[in-house]
Formats: structure tokens, C-alpha cells, sequence
């Protein structure tokens, strides 16, 4: 009988991930669940997350408690067809956690190489690599005031075949402080110095936000290392800005000032978890932390306005290129992506706020990875 049963375990968001929280079961012991379905919710280091069934099946069992955390691939659950006996169930589940136990025991520390800190002239960048192949390698850029676990949930699925660079731009997470004049093309400076002191020639660009324009600086300066650009929600292709959300993440020092300010980032609210709110009030504390995100925005956003119009260089761009928006953005505008050549396909997803690679993870990367063949 143990082939008619199937185990929930905790899932693997990102590569940073190594344990997660159940927030909420969102059906009882009990309920039939169809393969899909959203079945509990899940909260990491950064978001919560909606767990979806692996299969369909009754939900016998409910291994994890509400508010407890566990490793990835723990047993949360048991879904089998009413068929199956609870002794079968009760063997099956005594065998699992036994085997688990086992394989961690025997296990490194863990199954993904931890960032690292890059020295890139008189800085020092925290970088996460993952995968290795013969493809062109990925390189994604976040926003203003992100890091590189706003790509938790996409690195690893561009991992497969190449090898994947994810990092924190100066004066965000844990790479140093200063931010020089703090312009888009400061930063695609520093990017392409970070890409030669990596050996890397040429990538796929993955860009989010105020990363959109520093790609596209990048694009413009150094051409020949810039084989795609998938632009997500980019600055830099209009003027509008919302300033409420700039100046807010910058003026909140308490979760109760900032969660109001995070909303902005999503449509759905329930992704911005209290971890996320106190990580980003811890980051702000840190010396220089501050002040280079005011000159970051003094720079790139003055007088509440985008500084940079750079959507010639993503009209004269040679190679392909790809914007991916939330149609309910309220940081940037979607209609910004509009009146660019035919030739650049604009993807709108509805219910999205700004991060679509967060919110909508799998037809984010469905569309990286299409065109990074």
C-alpha cells in the first residue's frame, strides 16, 4: 500500500533555503486535495509562501504543527485514498522519518555553497553562485533596497545547465556600504568589474526594478558581455516614481512604519512576512546603510522623478530582450512598457504587484529560462 501514499514535505523556495515554517494548514485531516491546490502556507527567512499539493489525494495526516519550523524535506503530511489503512500509514510515516534522520545525519552541512565576499577594487561584494554548465551563465541585479534573496525563488530553477550569479549591489545586504554616486551607471560599472574578477565574458541579464537600469547601463557600456536582458518591473523606460514607497522605506525604522511601505512591493500582502520587515529594519541599522540609500535615491530619483531615460538603449539593444511586469504595480508603472519595438515582448501578469519573480515565480521563470536557450 505504501505506493498509494504520498508525502508532503517541506519544500525547497530558493537556494538559501534550508528550513521553513508552516504559518497555517489551510485544509483539515481529512479534506481531498487536488494536485495544485494550495494546501498550507509556508513562511522562509524572506516571504510566506503558498504550499501547493504535489498530487492529488485525501489529506490523512498532519505531521507539522502550526508555528513549527523544519528542515527542507521534512514529512509535513500523508495524502493517500481512504483505501489505505492508518497502519499502513503509521508504518509509512515511522519508515520516512527514520530514513530522513538518517540522510541528514549523513549529509554536509548543507546542499548549496553559501555566499561569499568578492573583493571588486575597493569593495567587497557578497555573491551567490550556483549551477555549472557549458551554457552563458545568468546574472541577475535587484532593486533599490533589495539583495540577492529576492532571487530565492529563481536562481536555482536557471541553474540547471549554467552557472547562475546572484549578489548584493553596494550599499545593499551584505556588501559594503559605500555607493559611490549612487547612478545606475556607477553601478554597471561595478557589475561589469564583479563579472571580470568572476572570468565571466558574457550573460543572460536578469534585472528587477532600479537592477533594470543599471542593466541597461551596463548594456549600453559594455555591450559585449550583455547576451540577453530580461528586464522585470525596470526603472528607467519612464519618469513616474512612487516616492511614498522610496521615501518610506527609507524614513521606517519600526515593523509598524514599515510593513505599510513593503505592501507596496506586492499584491498579495500576506507575502511580506514579519522576518522580512525586522531583516530590512536590521540592514538599515548597519553603519553607512542609510546614508547610501539616500544618495542612491538622491541620485536616481529627484525631485520624485526618475532621472535616467534609457529606453533608446533597450530600443537599440542587439540581442533579445524581455520585459516582465505586474499588472498591479504600484512602485513603477506597467505602462511604461508600452510604445517599445515589436521586436520586445511585454509580459503583463494580472494580480501582480512589482516583484513577479516573487509572486509569480513559475511564469517568471518559464520566461527567463525561454529566453536564455
Amino acid at each position: 500500500m505504501t505506493d498509494l501514499i504520498t508525502p508532503i514535505t517541506m519544500p525547497k523556495f530558493g537556494l538559501a533555503m534550508t528550513e521553513g515554517k508552516i504559518t497555517s494548514w489551510n485544509i483539515p485531516s481529512g479534506a481531498q486535495v487536488e494536485a495544485g491546490q494550495e494546501i498550507a502556507d509556508i513562511e522562509t527567512t524572506k516571504i510566506t509562501n503558498g504550499y501547493e499539493s504535489p498530487a492529488s489525494g485525501t489529506l490523512r495526516r498532519q505531521i507539522a504543527t502550526e508555528g513549527e519550523t523544519l528542515p527542507v524535506g521534512a514529512l509535513l503530511g500523508v495524502l493517500a485514498e481512504p483505501a489505505v489503512s492508518d497502519a499502513d500509514i503509521d508504518a509509512f510515516i515511522a519508515k520516512f522519518q527514520a530514513d530522513f534522520s538518517s540522510d541528514n545525519a549523513a549529509d554536509t552541512p548543507a546542499d548549496h555553497a553559501e555566499p561569499i565576499m568578492v573583493s571588486v577594487g575597493d569593495l567587497t561584494l557578497r555573491v551567490q553562485e550556483a549551477g555549472q554548465g557549458d551554457a552563458t551563465p545568468v546574472l541577475f541585479i535587484h532593486g533599490f533596497g533589495g539583495d540577492l534573496s529576492n532571487w530565492m525563488l529563481n536562481q536555482n530553477a536557471l541553474s540547471t545547465d549554467r552557472r547562475t550569479v546572484a549578489f548584493d549591489l553596494p550599499g545593499h545586504g551584505g556588501s559594503s556600504k559605500n555607493v559611490g554616486d549612487g547612478t545606475p551607471a556607477g553601478f554597471a560599472a561595478t557589475t561589469a568589474a564583479l563579472l571580470d574578477k568572476l572570468g565571466i565574458t558574457s550573460v543572460h541579464v536578469v534585472a528587477h526594478s532600479l537592477g533594470g537600469a543599471i542593466a541597461l547601463e551596463l548594456a549600453k557600456t559594455c555591450p559585449q558581455k550583455v547576451a540577453s536582458l530580461s528586464l522585470i518591473a525596470p526603472a528607467g523606460l519612464g519618469q513616474s516614481i512612487n516616492m511614498d514607497f522610496i521615501e518610506g522605506f527609507i524614513s521606517a525604522d519600526r515593523r509598524k512604519t514599515l510593513e505599510p511601505v513593503l505592501n507596496y512591493l506586492v499584491h498579495d500582502k500576506t507575502l511580506i512576512s514579519r522576518k522580512m520587515v525586522e531583516d530590512i529594519i536590521r540592514f538599515k541599522r548597519l553603519d553607512g546603510a542609510l546614508q547610501g540609500l539616500q544618495t542612491i535615491a538622491k541620485a536616481c530619483f529627484p525631485n520624485g522623478r526618475q532621472a535616467e531615460d534609457l529606453r533608446s538603449v533597450l530600443a537599440s539593444f542587439a540581442g533579445p530582450a524581455q520585459i516582465i511586469w505586474g499588472e498591479a504595480d504600484e512602485v513603477l508603472s506597467p505602462n511604461d512598457a508600452k510604445n517599445l519595438p515589436d521586436t520586445i515582448p511585454v509580459t503583463l501578469l494580472p494580480q501582480t504587484g512589482h516583484m513577479p519573480q516573487l509572486e509569480k515565480a513559475a511564469d517568471v521563470n518559464a520566461a527567463l529560462i525561454k529566453l536564455a536557450k
